[in-house]
């Protein structure tokens, strides 16, 4: 994609002027690091509060008469349990392909207004996300999508002690919680939620809007700006997949061991597209699963590395791998077959022709510190 046809965030000058090396993603010219680097960006998120700009995520609503008819509807389409959700109660969730496999992961919220669902998709899948959802709507329900709407995201330790300057009672929501907050006069719909690993909050402003919140956040001390170089190694490290690399089209929830997120309602009754492999997978097993995978030694083992046993056989291959900072060494996920996926089971990565030792590993790398 040429740089004529990139899109940018409403922030974009903003990471110019603060010496963002930029480059596209998903579309879109974002900041990957500023001029401290991906490591002291890494670390300082681990322990302050690092401010991402996520405005290239795909932000919608649906809307139907009443919240039991746009529930019922949206539970057609993923593997959740939207009805049992409560007022601004935040789900994860996956849309699932005819064969069970998944087109996109996502986050739900049950919204304040009646009949009303917001919807955050990832940006590269977006277009087809609301192509998808449009197909099978029904004549009562509306899909709104809010091109009109910035996202930040700030997360660390820090992070609930900086908006409780602007806003206290921030303090009393849970993870996965959602409400709309005034941060500096600023109208915010916000959740405690992220892709860190950490406490943090995602924060829904107006495109006019967010470039004030940016500087009002940054004007913190406990606050710097973060890329998507460390963005990616936080979410490693916290086992958190990425679409399009540990889950795709062809993987299915179950074997992406995503099975938490489907209620227990949801497994029994089905009733959502993709089902029958979902729950035949829940009650047969799979093939292959997604596992932490440890390397020995320094070196890091990247995307498509190949997994072999010890013998030399192939029985998977890397989906994500870098170095990660916090557990100062290298780590990765991907998928191997089942009789492979036990923690403490020894592999070999194929790394530039070499065998080199690693070990399959319990996910997350580093444990997660929600406020639950």
């Amino acid at each position: 994609m040429s740089e004529e046809t990139l899109q940018r965030t409403p922030l974009y000058e903003a990471h110019k002027a603060l010496g963002a090396k930029l480059a596209p993603f998903a579309g879109y010219e974002m900041p990957v690091q500023y001029p401290s680097g991906v490591l002291a960006e890494h670390n300082w998120t681990r322990s302050n509060a690092g401010l991402f700009d996520v405005s290239h995520m795909g932000q919608s609503t649906l809307r139907g008469p009443d919240f039991e008819t746009t529930a019922t509807f949206l539970e057609t389409l993923i593997p959740a349990d939207v009805l049992g959700l409560l007022p601004l109660q935040q789900r994860y969730s996956q849309l699932l392909n005819a064969d069970g496999g998944i087109i996109d992961d996502l986050m739900f919220v049950r919204g304040s207004r009646e009949g009303e669902i917001y919807l955050i998709v990832n940006a590269g899948c977006k277009i087809g996300d609301y192509a998808w959802i449009e197909k099978h709507l029904p004549e009562n329900i509306k899909l709104r999508i809010r091109n009109d709407l910035a996202l930040l995201a700030l997360q660390g330790p820090k992070a609930e002690a900086v908006l409780a300057r602007l806003a206290p009672e921030i303090q009393t929501m849970a993870f996965m919680q959602t409400a709309d907050f005034v941060l500096g006069g600023i109208s915010c719909y916000i959740s405690r939620s992220g892709y860190t690993g950490e406490d943090g909050f995602e924060i829904a402003v107006l495109d006019r809007d967010v470039p004030l919140l940016w500087n009002l956040l940054l004007n913190d001390s406990e606050v710097k700006p973060i890329g998507l170089g460390a963005r990616d190694s936080l979410r490693l490290e916290a086992g958190l997949c990425l679409y399009g690399h540990d889950i795709d089209p062809t993987t299915s929830p179950i074997e992406a061991g995503l099975n938490w997120s489907i209620a227990k309602r949801r497994r029994t009754e089905g009733g959502f597209i993709g089902a029958h492999r979902v729950q035949r997978e829940l009650h047969g097993g799979v093939s292959r699963k997604r596992v932490g995978i440890k390397p020995e030694g320094r070196a890091p083992a990247r995307e498509g590395t190949e997994i072999q046993d010890e013998s030399g056989r192939k029985i998977g291959v890397i989906t994500s791998g870098g170095f990660g900072p916090t557990v100062n060494g290298p780590v990765a996920m991907g998928y191997v077959e089942t009789a492979y996926a036990t923690p403490d089971t020894k592999i070999n990565l194929l790394v530039r022709g070499q065998a080199m030792s690693a070990v399959i590993v319990k996910l997350p790398f580093v444990p997660n510190n929600f406020k639950r």
